[in-house]
């Protein structure tokens, strides 16, 4: 039990009465928690509310990250990913072939993915008919594989170049399989911020609407925020209320992932405060506040990638449930300076989930507990995940 005179010294009784009794909490308590000096407090509270949601399951995915192109129309100031034109020093696109022989390599040998989740820049050229071309190909050929792919910037994208509505994108897409879209592109909702960092985007208000026009749809998602930068703690309880409030309306989150910046390769100059080793300090906070504030989006992930392994493990006590999965092949975080691998194992997932004292429990897209089916399940090697030239 939490001391209570303790948590009354730090101003926080009224947090611990509503945490304890599963009692909403408001944006000023959102405040206070990101104003508390002992972080470790707030960490309590959180894996309070993780430890009754999940016990001690942590989750993982088999999946195959693929990034189809960097070539994107947004210019965003704080992407590293992004270049304006496939002319341009490492831009890239891949080809339809060079998509289904990775999902081939990937499903080739004795391990078999539990997700493609698929993601790239908007793209001036690439239409939705390639898209739909694409989904039809992998469903036809793995019918059992959940495609999650397309944030709502993307479907915004494909709406804008096809002349047609958002919802209709959705419904294209999810004829041709589609599952699950992850969550990216939200970044910060303040207005007056996102029009420093990424004006050309689709806003706070298309994101959050083409999200619930995908769980209208039965398509469930994901949800994001980037954190670290220019934004105040306030704008980035904002953001979180206003994830909150969607999906009190909609209800088709799935997991949120707070996303921390990653400083290379960007137009991006951020104040010294936000640079330098506090910083893994104010990623397990913003954990840990994500969990408490997001109270009905059920699960929190410790996205490995940018953490990096060692912050995500430690996440896992800070409110975080999931640490996403193999990936195989990343290049977003990668091109803004993580210096984490490219993809991790089953045996590599499971031994940093067991060594947090966390149980693991393979998962698939939408969160579902995946039968443990054989040795297989957690004795492949790097090998048969890395076999394809990334």
């Amino acid at each position: 039990m939490p001391d209570e005179a303790y948590y009354a010294s730090l101003g926080l009784s009224s947090i611990l009465d509503k945490v304890l009794s599963g009692e909403r909490l408001t944006f000023e308590d959102g405040l206070a928690l990101f104003a508390c000096p002992d972080l470790t407090a707030v960490g309590a509270l959180a894996a309070h509310a993780r430890f009754r949601r999940h016990g001690d399951a942590a989750f993982y995915v088999v999946n195959r990250q693929i990034n189809y192109t960097n070539v994107c129309v947004n210019g965003c100031l704080f992407c590293a990913f992004r270049r304006d034109h496939e002319e341009e020093e490492g831009a890239f696109v891949l080809s339809r072939e060079d998509i289904l022989a990775r999902l081939e390599a990937a499903q080739s040998g004795t391990l078999r993915l539990d997700e493609m989740h698929m993601v790239g820049g908007c793209h001036p050229r690439l239409g939705l008919a390639w898209f739909e071309d694409l989904l039809r190909t992998v469903s036809d050929r793995w019918p059992g594989l959940p495609l999650k792919a397309f944030t709502p910037v993307e479907i915004a994208h494909f709406a804008a170049l096809e002349g047609i509505s958002t919802l209709e994108v959705l419904r294209r897409l999810k004829a041709c399989g589609l599952r699950m879209m992850p969550g990216g592109g939200a970044e910060i909702f303040d207005e007056g911020l996102r029009s420093r960092l990424c004006p050309h985007k689709a806003d706070a208000a298309a994101w959050l609407r083409i999200s619930g026009e995908a769980h209208s749809l039965g398509i469930v998602t994901n949800c994001t925020m980037l954190f670290g930068h220019l934004e105040s703690h306030a704008m980035r309880v904002d953001h979180l209320l206003r994830l909150r409030a969607q999906q009190d309306a909609s209800g088709g989150f799935t997991c949120f992932i707070p996303l921390p910046f990653l400083t290379a390769n960007n137009r991006l100059e951020l104040p010294e405060d936000r640079t330098g080793p506090v910083r893994g300090l104010d990623q397990l906070r913003t954990v840990a506040v994500s969990r408490l504030l997001l109270d009905n989006i059920p699960h929190i992930k410790a996205y490995w990638v940018m953490l990096g392994p060692k912050l995500a493990q430690t996440a896992l006590w800070y409110g975080a449930d999931d640490l996403d999965g193999t990936i195989v092949e990343e290049r977003i975080g990668h091109m803004a300076g993580a210096e984490s691998a490219q993809g991790l194992t089953i045996p590599e997932l499971e031994t940093m989930i067991r060594a947090s004292g966390f149980r693991p429990v393979r998962r698939n897209a939408v969160f579902e507990p995946m039968p443990v089916s054989g040795p297989e399940t957690t004795a492949c090697g790097a090998a048969e995940l890395r076999k394809e030239t990334c």
